[in-house]
């Protein structure tokens, strides 16, 4: 199929974006396109304008200041793929990054563009509430800071406004206790995730403390895990407190187009097993 007609705008500021989202209430932002161009074509948006948001300066760029990773919206995924930065300070992304689409995605693909889209099934929003992370957005008001907890409201619906943008995502910088861990299961590798774990936690002798368990596909918005979280903080981790942490795990699912509720359930188990043991490997 062929997309609907639209008139196009490339904007050359923020202050240009905000003004353009107010005066056409149907139009839709150009990051990446990696997401925008499929449902474009396939008439599942149907906007009159397409605002390119490429040529807006200070927009990408990957940062490690004052205890945090601050990377910018059009940040491409291949650049925090290969970013040093990303895999020295924030190595949940680094994780998680091989498993978003293929390589050709990744290489068009944008860091803003997938956070703001919210999809469900994707890595980096389970990865951002994962991280207890924040999103700056800039609308008619001014700059606001809104966090990963209260950023994603239900399908594809997020905390942003109707003409706020996407700035940037930051994250807490890893230290020498940090312990994170990723691990997703889809038919094909670069395939939406049947179901897929983002965790991170802190290295308390040999027990974990604040451990973030994030599962996305199992829900409208990634789904914190709290009472497994507790189970694996409550003690040493052996097979024991594993398999309470696995008995704790309060998912409510549904059978879906890619498998039924009870497998599901099953599978995510299975990856909190992974990632837990992942969660135990100290940072070389």
């Amino acid at each position: 199929m062929k997309p609907a007609p639209f008139a196009y705008r490339r904007a050359r500021s923020l202050e240009e974006t905000v003004a353009l989202l107010g005066e056409h209430t149907d139009a839709r932002l150009l990051a990446g396109g990696q997401s925008l161009i499929a449902t474009l074509n396939m008439r599942l948006s149907a906007p009159s304008l397409l605002i390119d948001i490429n040529a807006i300066g200070d927009l990408d760029g990957i940062a490690h200041k004052g205890g945090t990773v601050e990377i910018g919206a059009l940040t491409r995924h291949a650049q925090a793929e290969h970013s040093e930065t990303i895999a020295r300070h924030a190595p949940l992304i680094a994780r998680a990054m091989p498993y978003i689409g293929h390589a050709a995605i990744r290489n068009r693909g944008t860091l803003g563009g997938s956070i703001a889209f919210a999809d469900p099934a994707a890595e980096l929003p389970a990865c951002l509430l994962a991280l207890d992370g924040e999103v700056d957005a800039t609308g008619p008001q001014g700059k606001r800071t809104i966090k990963a907890g209260d950023f994603f409201k239900g399908l594809f619906e997020t905390a942003l406004g109707p003409q706020d943008v996407l700035t940037a995502i930051r994250v807490p910088a890893a230290t020498v206790d940090t312990r994170v861990g990723f691990a997703e299961l889809a038919r094909r590798h670069g395939d939406y995730a049947i179901i897929g774990l983002a965790a991170s936690a802190r290295a308390a002798g040999k027990r974990l403390a604040d451990v973030r368990l994030s599962f996305f596909g199992v829900g409208s918005t990634p789904v914190r895990a709290r009472l497994a979280e507790a189970a694996l903080s409550a003690g040493a981790i052996d097979a024991k407190r594993l398999d309470a942490a696995v008995a704790a795990l309060d998912l409510d699912q549904h059978d879906d187009a890619q498998t039924t509720a009870a497998a599901k359930v099953h599978l995510a188990g299975v990856l909190l097993r992974r990632v837990a043991k992942q969660l135990l490997e100290a940072r070389t």
